[in-house]
C-alpha cells in the first residue's frame, strides 16, 4: 500500500517512467501546478475533495472531515493507466471525475499552518503525468455548508484520457491489469468496499466491481 514516506522520499515517483505519449512530470512542474492552482484559491478555509483512494488512504494531514456532495461531475474509469497498477503489457484504467450528474464523497480541511507541505504530498501522489486538472467547485458539505472545495478532475486534453466504453469492456481491462504498485482490480474492490462503508451509492463503480470481480475470479 502506498504510504506517506513513499511520497516523501521520491520513492512513489521512480515507480514512474516515461511512456509512449506520458511523460512523467518533474517535481518543478508539480510544484508550478500546485503554486498556480492556489494563486486561484477562494477566500476561506482549504476543503479538498476526495473521491477515490484519498478517502481510505489520505496520507496527508488534515483538521477535519465529513461527507459532501459534489454537483456536475461523476466517477468514471475515464483514464488509461500503463504504470502503478499497469504496465503497457497489461493497460488498465484510472479513476476520475468526468462530467455528469453529481458525486458523493468526503471532503478534509487542511490547516493553514501546514498547508503547503500537506498539498505537495497530494500533487506528488495525484499529478505524476498531468492526468488531472485541479479545479475549485462548490461542494454541499453533510452539515448543510456550501463551501469551495479543491477537485481533481479528468483533463480531456490529455493523452491518457479515454471516453468512457462502458461497463464490459472497462472491467475487462481492470481485471486483468497489474504493475509494481498491485493490481488494477484490487483498486476498483477498495474502492467499492470503501464507498459502502461511507454509506455512498455509487451504482457505476458498484457494477463495474461485480463485473471485474467475476472476470478476475479464478
Amino acid at each position: 500500500m502506498l504510504t506517506r514516506e513513499m511520497l516523501q522520499s521520491g520513492a512513489f515517483l521512480e515507480a514512474f517512467g516515461d511512456l509512449p505519449g506520458q511523460a512523467r512530470w518533474s517535481l518543478q512542474r508539480i510544484d508550478a501546478s500546485l503554486r498556480a492552482t492556489l494563486a486561484r484559491r477562494p477566500a476561506g478555509p482549504l476543503w479538498l475533495y476526495a473521491y477515490g483512494s484519498l478517502i481510505w488512504n489520505p496520507l496527508f494531514h488534515y483538521e477535519a472531515r465529513q461527507g459532501a456532495l459534489l454537483r456536475g461531475w461523476q466517477r468514471h474509469f475515464c483514464l488509461q493507466l500503463l504504470a502503478g497498477r499497469a504496465s503497457p503489457q497489461t493497460p488498465g484504467r484510472m479513476l476520475a471525475l468526468d462530467a455528469g450528474d453529481a458525486c458523493a464523497g468526503v471532503v478534509f480541511r487542511l490547516a493553514e499552518s501546514t498547508l503547503l507541505d500537506e498539498l505537495r504530498l497530494v500533487w506528488i501522489r495525484e499529478m505524476v503525468y498531468g492526468s488531472y486538472r485541479p479545479v475549485w467547485e462548490p461542494v454541499r458539505l453533510d452539515d448543510g455548508q456550501d463551501v469551495q472545495a479543491l477537485v481533481f478532475v479528468a483533463d480531456p486534453t490529455q493523452a491518457q484520457y479515454a471516453v468512457d466504453a462502458g461497463v464490459e469492456p472497462t472491467a475487462r481491462l481492470i481485471a486483468a491489469a497489474h504493475g509494481p504498485l498491485g493490481s488494477n482490480l484490487d483498486y476498483l474492490l477498495r474502492l467499492d468496499e470503501s464507498l459502502i462503508e461511507q454509506g455512498i451509492r455509487d451504482p457505476y463503480v458498484h457494477r463495474l466491481a461485480a463485473a471485474a470481480r467475476e472476470l478476475g475470479a479464478p
